[in-house]
């Protein structure tokens, strides 16, 4: 029954969590988006004392039951391990711990946030990157069938579905996104809950927490008859049938082995008389730093990659539209400041997922990898929008009003003479002028002296907020007249 439970609601959180990634069009974050509220990186960076305080009573009473019931990335190890049980049966065995190898990755994950590495930081954290995974691999899959329907009831005079443009956001991030489910796929088809028992820091710093669970897995050795079918079924690998002993740091409460005795040898269960995980003095001991050491891991990782959109400005041939190369990345309103951001990001995709104006997506930069910027190729960021703070679990993208939102400065348009169609083609523009939200660009003569002279656009920088209309509307190709610079701080105008 044990594990009949676990399935059911390790299915439930697996398909809620998915569906929280691929929606596009931010009708399920809104209402789903506390899930990622539930997962103990997002929760420690947005210190949600009180998310915090439901999973270390969860893991002190069941044991580390949310490797396997809350966290994506376990489920997904489960999936693979299972599909992987059909081939061959009882594959598993009993295996020391890999303490120096466990403790080791917590340290580096500690190292590479204090160091500022929060790429490095974010590739660890299980949540961040199955949300990377379902961002970039399995989002394009959904909208394809999306647009599949669409197409189907368009024919049929329906608009029950709506058609949305499938591109590559990031080509870093996808690399990242396909090399780490290679390696999951490898590690969990080989040895089931490898990554999460020898990798995975959350694994480690919960591991310490389960040492002191209140409902355990153990044996009554009156009962045990060593036939070793608990331990062939464990994918922890922490059951060792020789000394009737099962290493709680790493079993992560799935029943299986429950299941397989068929002398009701095993039971979970408060026992009366506790016995020691087979770990040494010493393994205790890092087992306490490393819970300290891990309620500071505070992560954050990501990637860019510019999108690219053929627009027609009417102006301009079709062409390509190249991103600006910036000199500093614009962050969404909200994320306060590029150190803010930088810290708090885990790089979980939920913005990038939602955005519906198609304007953030993953840093490509070594440090920031991942990590949502704006660009403004295919969209420019709505004053009537503020979903990506909403979903936000962390704070790095702080929930603002609109209110707050417009008159909040992430950036400054600069105006590229060389570029300008006005200069380069001798025609009339204004688009941006036009349609600048804020009113921070209007039209000048390029030589106030000559009557003859074109007008061309005049940006006020303490009125432009940065929003990047202008920058997307600009018909010159392939690299706009005009475009915003962000700053490290933002400010309120």
């Amino acid at each position: 029954m044990l594990r009949k439970i676990r399935i059911l609601l390790s299915v439930v959180v697996m398909v809620l969590v998915t569906l929280m990634f691929l929606d596009f069009s931010g009708a399920i974050k809104a209402h789903l988006h506390w899930l990622a509220h539930t997962q103990l990186v997002p929760a420690l960076l947005a210190c949600n004392a009180i998310a915090i305080a439901v999973l270390v009573a969860i893991t002190l009473i069941f044991g580390r039951i949310y490797c396997s019931v809350i966290c994506p990335l376990g489920i997904m190890q489960d999936l693979v391990a299972w599909l992987s049980g059909k081939r061959k049966k009882n594959r598993y065995n009993y295996s020391p711990a890999k303490s120096w190898l466990r403790y080791s990755m917590l340290a580096v994950m500690i190292i590479a946030f204090i160091a500022g590495i929060h790429s490095l930081v974010a590739l660890l954290d299980p949540y961040s990157t199955y949300g990377v995974i379902a961002t970039s691999m399995m989002q394009p899959v959904y909208m394809w069938i999306n647009n599949g329907l669409a197409a189907i009831a368009q024919h049929y005079e329906s608009y029950a579905f709506y058609s949305t443009d499938v591109w590559l956001k990031s080509l870093p991030t996808l690399v990242v996104a396909v090399a780490m489910t290679c390696m999951l796929a490898v590690l969990a088809w080989r040895g089931g809950r490898t990554y999460c028992n020898t990798i995975c820091p959350v694994g480690t710093v919960l591991a310490q927490l389960a040492r002191f669970s209140w409902l355990k897995i153990h044996f009554d050795e009156s009962k045990c008859k060593n036939c070793n079918l608990c331990s062939k079924g464990c994918k922890a690998s922490c059951i060792d049938v020789k000394n009737h002993k099962v290493d709680y740091t790493r079993c992560v409460t799935c029943g299986n082995c429950l299941e397989k005795c068929n002398f009701g040898a095993l039971t979970y269960s408060h026992p009366k008389k506790e016995k020691s995980a087979p770990n040494d003095t010493t393994d205790a001991t890092q087992g306490r730093r490393a819970v300290i050491a891990g309620a500071a891991v505070l992560g954050a990782h990501a990637a860019l990659a510019q999108a690219k959109k053929k627009v027609d400005g009417g102006l301009a041939a079709i062409e390509e539209k190249q991103p600006p190369q910036r000199s500093t990345p614009v962050l969404p309103p909200g994320a306060l400041s590029a150190n803010n951001l930088s810290t708090r990001c885990t790089a979980c995709q939920l913005c990038v997922s939602g955005c519906d104006n198609n304007v953030l997506r993953p840093s490509g930069n070594l440090i920031t990898l991942m990590q949502p910027e704006m660009s403004f190729e295919r969209g420019y960021c709505r004053p009537e929008c503020n979903k990506c703070a909403q979903v936000c679990p962390t704070g790095a993208i702080a929930h603002i009003g609109l209110d707050e939102k417009v008159s909040t400065q992430v950036g400054h348009a600069v105006w590229i003479k060389k570029n300008c169609v006005v200069i380069t083609d001798g025609v009339a523009c204004g688009n941006c002028a036009r349609h600048c939200p804020s009113g921070a660009i209007e039209m000048v003569p390029l030589d106030p002296n000559d009557e003859e002279s074109p007008f061309v656009p005049a940006v006020n920088t303490e009125k432009c907020t940065g929003c990047g209309a202008c920058e997307y509307l600009c018909p010159a190709r392939p690299f706009a007249a005009i475009y915003v610079e962000g700053h490290e701080q933002h400010r309120t105008l």
